[in-house]
């Protein structure tokens, strides 16, 4: 479960996602299958211990309704049902499908559960589920313990929904932006080819040589803003803000995509541009506004691993291919086809050539 070994998961999968993208022969594709399969199963791979075939059904049907609430919960429905929700549990309208959707998801993860506890050795834990299944047995006496079989099903589904949809989304934006801004691609291409070179996989140990790419990605997060609003959070005690009293409990949610659009922060904030992350000398540089994975102590859980994900997935994608538009670049529109609890990009086709 540690850095070494996630590492090791995601340059695995990202090499069975090139074998898929040169299964394209060049052809026109919709990348939005082939990347979810692959973000899904890293978190497979650490969660279950195991990683799922590209055309396993019950993995299929598994992603369909992640990419179907993600999708709803974007939308105006998702919207009205965060705002009004005890009116819209009432109306009828696509907003139900989610709970449908998530109770099929939360027995197919209750069905895996089960097989755990069944093949269970406390002395060799495989994966997360092993894991909180120990710590469940050790604290089963504590009146006050928070292992329970339900908080496994809702962990195991927040990791699932967060590290597979949240990433995914933003590696297909990353190759819509980059094929909007060919000058950009050029540079990553360069950069791959000088510090990795066109046969060894790309590591995390090359991000620190590589900071156009770094900006590259940083720049993409930012500007996608994939959460705009981050998550509701609350405050844990009575809290002075700008003149306000905000009492204890009350829900705040912070506006990332206000934060990421600072003009005091962001040179031209609405334009897409990669110096925003390095410095006069060309050194990488990171920023106090940069926060696609929330503010705060209570940042997104699975950061460290999305982090992971982006950088080795598209430094592997694009060692391998250059991406090719089916319009001209400047045809390529970047604004969402939705945006609510995510923005979510308009479908596009292109191919991938072997470079």
């Amino acid at each position: 479960m540690g850095t070494k070994s996630i590492e090791k998961r995601i340059q695995e999968e990202a090499q069975c996602l090139v074998q898929e993208f040169h299964k394209t022969g060049g052809a026109p594709f919709n990348p939005i299958n082939l990347v979810c399969r692959a973000v899904s199963n890293v978190i497979c791979a650490v969660v279950f211990g195991q990683r799922y075939d590209y055309e396993d059904a019950d993995f299929l049907r598994l992603l369909d309704h992640f990419n179907e609430n993600f999708k709803i919960m974007s939308s105006i429905w998702g919207e009205l049902y965060n705002i009004f929700p005890r009116l819209m549990d009432i109306l009828p309208g696509p907003h139900h499908q989610i709970f449908r959707n998530f109770e099929k998801l939360r027995q197919f993860i209750a069905e895996r559960i089960r097989w755990h506890q069944h093949h269970l050795d406390p002395q060799d834990p495989r994966d997360f589920i092993d894991c909180f299944l120990i710590r469940m047995e050790q604290e089963k006496q504590d009146p006050l313990s928070h292992f329970h079989t339900e908080t496994l099903v809702m962990s195991t589904h927040n990791l699932f929904f967060g590290g597979t949809e949240t990433t995914s989304t933003t590696l297909r934006y990353s190759f819509l932006i980059l094929m909007k801004y060919p000058e950009v691609a050029a540079q990553v291409y360069e950069e791959i080819d000088h510090v990795i070179g066109p046969e060894r996989p790309p590591c995390l140990a090359d991000r620190k040589s590589m900071p156009y790419t770094d900006a590259v990605i940083y720049e993409i997060q930012r500007f996608i803003t994939i959460l705009p609003m981050g998550l509701p959070r609350a405050v844990t005690r009575d809290t002075p803000f700008r003149g306000f009293l905000l009492p204890k409990g009350t829900n705040v949610i912070p506006l990332l995509s206000s934060v990421h659009g600072d003009p005091t922060q962001f040179k031209d904030p609405a334009s897409f541009n990669p110096a925003n992350f390095l410095d006069e000398e060309k050194a990488f540089k990171s920023s106090e506004a940069f926060m696609p994975f929330a503010p705060g102590k209570r940042i997104c859980l699975g950061a460290g691993l999305a982090r992971m994900e982006i950088f080795l997935f598209l430094a592997t994608i694009l060692q391998r291919f250059a991406f090719q538009p089916l319009v001209p670049p400047a045809e390529i529109d970047l604004t969402p086809l939705c945006t609510g609890l995510g923005n979510v990009p308009r479908p596009f086709e292109f191919r991938v050539l072997p470079r």
